[in-house]
């Protein structure tokens, strides 16, 4: 069943750093929005890659960490409040008639809109698919690629594939849940794990009181019966190979980006990247606009503030095509009542 549609000014397409500060600007033009993300969260690739890792180079912030840059985004946000899509793409884009823009997404979400802003980054990430026999059969019901709600694995065999920090931090919530996996297992090629020292020493002493088990290998089979996994194959790194009963298998092995439908909505690219100008950082198709490293133009350089300074200029763009009766003024949020207002400052 398709949702109902939603009218707003604006769609913003990607929930990372960018996204989040296009939003804001948006708002300071008076233009409300909604937000589509193909992740189940905010904050795009710097939550996903950088969540921990120290970024030195955001004006006035002499260091944060990725999940620190978004937190503060999303409460800049607040005055405009937003609303968010996740777990989402984009899929359809069509022109109509009367200029406005009609949005599909692959959650059956369609929205009526004047202006589309694509802040997709690199594309939509998405998880790195397990490359085992018999694994996209039980995609969804055995197979997994993030965590969800850990309450489904209660008194089951569970075990969690990878070196990442996603890894040891889910392997660990799972030991910690309230109702517990009958067993859990955390595997990596080798005993080498990357996460802050202090998930480290957690895991290593969840291992030591056994409510983790550690298992050294690499998965090459998956046995089910009736669509039921029960039985991992794996083999070890001195060349043996044991089994071992698993329900529910959760890989993490990493995220890619992929452009996905944004291929065929018909904007000029270059090299997988969308051409815009740089006065409004406008493609080639009216009341749409690209910002970060989604676009192109002569200079181009992929950094966040570059992003923040392009989804300043586009929301000056899209405001002449929201409001175009309004003359649009260049004020500052320092003395500006109007701005204040907007901002919901007394």
């Amino acid at each position: 069943m398709t949702a109902q549609t939603i009218h707003t000014d604006a769609v913003i397409v990607g929930a990372g750093p960018v996204g989040l500060f296009q939003a804001f600007q948006l708002g300071l033009q008076d233009i409300r929005c909604h937000v589509v993300d193909a992740l189940p969260h905010v904050g795009g690739q710097c939550v996903e890659l950088y969540a921990d890792k120290p970024i030195y180079d955001i004006p006035g912030i002499p260091v944060c960490t990725g999940r620190e840059l978004v937190a503060q985004l999303q409460t800049q946000i607040k005055p405009f409040a937003p609303t968010f899509h996740l777990n989402q793409e984009v899929t359809e884009v069509t022109h109509l008639e009367d200029g406005s823009l009609s949005v599909r997404t692959s959650a059956q979400q369609h929205f009526m809109c004047k202006v589309l802003v694509i802040a997709a980054g690199v594309g939509a990430f998405q998880a790195r698919k397990l490359a085992v026999e018999g694994a996209p059969a039980l995609e969804g019901t055995h197979v997994h690629y993030r965590l969800g709600d850990a309450s489904r694995f209660a008194g089951q065999d569970v075990l969690v594939l990878g070196g990442e920090e996603s890894a040891v931090a889910g392997a660990l919530k799972l030991t910690l849940e309230a109702k517990p996996p009958r067993s859990v297992t955390l595997m990596h090629r080798r005993d080498v794990f990357t996460a802050e020292p202090v998930l480290l020493q957690a895991m290593r002493d969840a291992i030591a009181s056994g409510a983790l088990q550690l298992q050294i290998g690499q998965p090459t089979g998956l046995l089910a019966t009736d669509g039921h996994l029960h039985t991992l194959h794996i083999a070890t790194p001195d060349g043996s190979a044991l089994e071992r009963p698993v329900q529910h298998l959760i890989a993490f092995l990493g995220l890619s980006p992929k452009l996905g439908p944004i291929a065929q909505w018909g904007l000029a690219m270059e090299r997988k990247q969308l051409v815009v100008n740089t006065e409004t950082f406008a493609t080639d198709r009216t009341g749409i606009f690209a910002v970060g490293d989604i676009n192109t133009y002569p200079g181009k350089k992929k950094l966040i503030l570059c992003g923040f300074h392009e989804a300043t200029l586009a929301a000056f763009g899209a405001a002449a095509i929201v409001h175009p009766t309004r003359k649009t003024l260049l004020q500052y949020t320092t003395t500006s009542t109007e701005l204040h207002r907007l901002l919901g400052i007394a």
